[in-house]
Order: C-alpha cells, then sequence, then structure tokens
C-alpha cells in the first residue's frame, strides 16, 4: 500500500510540474487510455492466478 501511495504522490508532482512548464502530459491522454493500462494489469493479474491451473489442464 505504501508504494501505491508513493506511485500516486509521484505521478501527481510529475503531473503538476509538466503542467507547469506547458508540456505535453506523460500519460495517455483520454480514459480508454487509462483503462486500457488498467486492463493490461488486470489481465496480467488473472493470469497469474489461473496459470497453475492452466499448466494442470494442458500437460
Amino acid at each position: 500500500m505504501k508504494l501505491a501511495i508513493l506511485s500516486i504522490i509521484t505521478g501527481f508532482i510529475v503531473g503538476f510540474i509538466f503542467a507547469l512548464f506547458k508540456l505535453p502530459i506523460p500519460a495517455p491522454p483520454a480514459l480508454a487510455g487509462v483503462t486500457g493500462i488498467v486492463g493490461i494489469y488486470l489481465g496480467f493479474k488473472v493470469y497469474e492466478q489461473v496459470q497453475p491451473w492452466l499448466q494442470r489442464v494442458f500437460s
């Protein structure tokens, strides 16, 4: 949890600095891009959970 909080704080600071210098945001500008990243992460985590089952089924 500490790592997640530090990541949010770091992201906030970076976003603020980019806005301050009027630079383009270093992340997907649309909600669809952000949800795509979340989907990739969730897919990875689901695979980690079902991998042992898949190995038993296909071996």
